[in-house]
């Protein structure tokens, strides 16, 4: 977890690794965890917004591996990141938080997740976000 006590930078910006732990993936054609040795390496810019740098393993439930790689942006107020760490309940509507998944495996089953193109929007909640993963027809 992070917790920003200022936003008043005496640098350009501030590059910030947070490890990814775990997780899961739910889809109608993609069921499986996130392996726990991924990180987004987030920068966070004087200005407030968060650049997102995520890589991360996906093992199906079958068995085979996703490497998942995104970037993406978070946008809140300074009043919206202060309720979220306070573990208040915050809609998603109050922020914006979009990311540009890119997935790559060598699974013959999963090979059509090589030549997508998806969209995420994020949620962002104390210790973990969840994200909505839709692919562009």
């Amino acid at each position: 977890m992070v917790k920003l006590i200022s936003m008043d930078f005496k640098y350009p910006s501030l590059r910030v690794i947070l490890p990814v732990i775990g997780g899961t993936v739910r889809g109608p054609k993609v069921n499986g965890e996130i392996l726990p040795f991924g990180a987004d390496w987030l920068l966070i810019r004087p200005d407030g917004l968060f650049e997102l740098d995520v890589r991360v393993t996906i093992r199906t439930d079958d068995g085979e591996l996703v490497y998942l790689y995104y970037r993406g942006v978070s946008n809140a107020s300074a009043e919206i990141r202060e309720r979220i760490q306070k573990g208040e309940e915050v809609d998603p509507s109050e922020y914006y938080f979009r990311t540009t998944p890119i997935f790559e495996t060598g699974s013959e089953k999963y090979k059509w997740l090589n030549q997508i193109i998806c969209v995420g929007v994020g949620e962002t909640e104390v210790k973990r976000v969840r994200y909505k993963i839709y692919q562009i027809l």
